[in-house]
């Protein structure tokens, strides 16, 4: 069973010349994250989506705490670490969890080039892998991972299980923010309702989208908030498109935590004695 991380040190060398620190980053490439690194260099600065994700964080950046000493910070899905780094400048330790060894690889170069690697460790695992890793963290970061994902449900159960204080979440979305109410109350033969604009839906990509074939999933903003609600968080606010800040709602009846437990650890893989509701 995994560990709750420990502090974490990698020794560096920082004296590279521009012209190394420029051929690492050709080395190490492609890049998804455009990251600012010291001389003014950047790792993707004919990004297709512009600075991306500076544009993104300076959206979020004024909904989070300004000085973040003594939060444990969880980047799930961290790519090349940008987050992980902003945080950790706000006092942060930061774990960043990613399945790619390149995006990997290319964090901790960057840390290094940064001087934060005394705040963050990154880790090889996938958001799965967080089942049995023990402990909760202060603030979660779920970004741009959840349509991705073959199994959506069990992995936002899975985020919303180690979260302390604070979940960012972000999903691609199907366009719209309608949300229709209330959804109870309809009986089996009831189904038009369910075409009403608003009705929480997802789309599925049966194939590829946007020419990922990892693209599985497009919620529409009413799903979005049904799904965070019934995984046990309330929603405090929305810093910019596709975005929502939550914390942990453990009063709420609608919680799986509350009617599903059993399903949840069953698919998960946690086996408990017969009759005894101890975990094996």
């Amino acid at each position: 069973m995994e560990q709750p991380f420990a502090e974490f040190n990698v020794t560096s060398n920082r004296s590279e010349s521009l012209d190394s620190v420029e051929q690492t980053i050709e080395r190490l490439g492609p890049w998804f994250q455009n990251l600012h690194l010291p001389n003014d260099v950047q790792t993707a600065p004919h990004h297709a989506l512009g600075d991306f994700p500076s544009f993104k964080w300076n959206a979020i950046a004024p909904f989070l705490p300004e000085q973040l000493q003594g939060w444990r910070v969880l980047d799930i899905g961290c790519n090349a670490g940008f987050y992980c780094f902003e945080l950790a400048r706000r006092g942060a330790k930061v774990l960043g969890i990613d399945h790619d060894p390149r995006y990997l690889a290319q964090a901790r170069w960057a840390s290094r080039q940064f001087q934060l690697e005394d705040r963050i460790e990154f880790r090889e695992m996938h958001l799965y892998d967080l089942i049995t890793f023990n402990g909760v963290f202060d603030l979660v970061l779920f970004m741009g991972v959840f349509y991705h994902l073959r199994y959506p449900l069990l992995g936002l159960d899975t985020a919303m299980r180690k979260v302390g204080k604070l979940l960012l979440f972000q999903t691609l979305t199907i366009p719209g923010e309608e949300v229709y109410s209330p959804t109870t109350g309809f009986d089996i033969d009831s189904r038009d309702v369910l075409l009403e604009r608003g009705w929480p839906k997802m789309a599925f990509f049966e194939h590829e989208f946007a020419g990922d074939r990892t693209n599985w999933w497009a919620p529409n903003h009413a799903c979005v908030e049904a799904m965070l609600r019934s995984s046990g968080l309330r929603i405090l606010e929305r810093p910019t498109h596709e975005v929502y800040l939550c914390e942990p709602d453990t009063e709420s009846l609608s919680t799986f935590c509350a009617w599903s437990l059993a399903e949840f650890e069953s698919a998960a893989g946690i086996r408990r004695e017969a009759g005894s509701g101890r975990q094996q």
